[in-house]
């Protein structure tokens, strides 16, 4: 990812929202929360898979791999794993 927004920043901060759900009902477009729902399954499935063929797998290492910040890395951990999913 190159320099400036941190897309992982900006996800972590639409997922905040989505918790918030009649509030972000209010101000978002129901197809967009869709497609942004569907895409952070694919990335937990993509993360999922790797940390399954490499269980000593670094966030940093999973970083490089998948192309995120370290911070989108931790970010996806953490939260698989407060999920049961990991």
């Amino acid at each position: 990812m190159g320099e400036g927004v941190d897309p992982t920043q900006m996800c972590q901060s639409l997922v905040d929202k989505v918790t918030q759900s009649k509030q972000l009902m209010a101000i978002s477009n129901p197809e967009i929360l869709v497609l942004f729902e569907d895409w952070l399954e694919e990335l937990e499935d993509e993360v999922i898979a790797c940390t399954g063929r490499h269980e000593n797998l670094t966030a940093e290492e999973l970083a490089k791999k998948l192309g995120l910040s370290l911070r989108g890395a931790d970010f996806l951990i953490s939260k698989l794993k407060r999920e049961g999913k990991m």
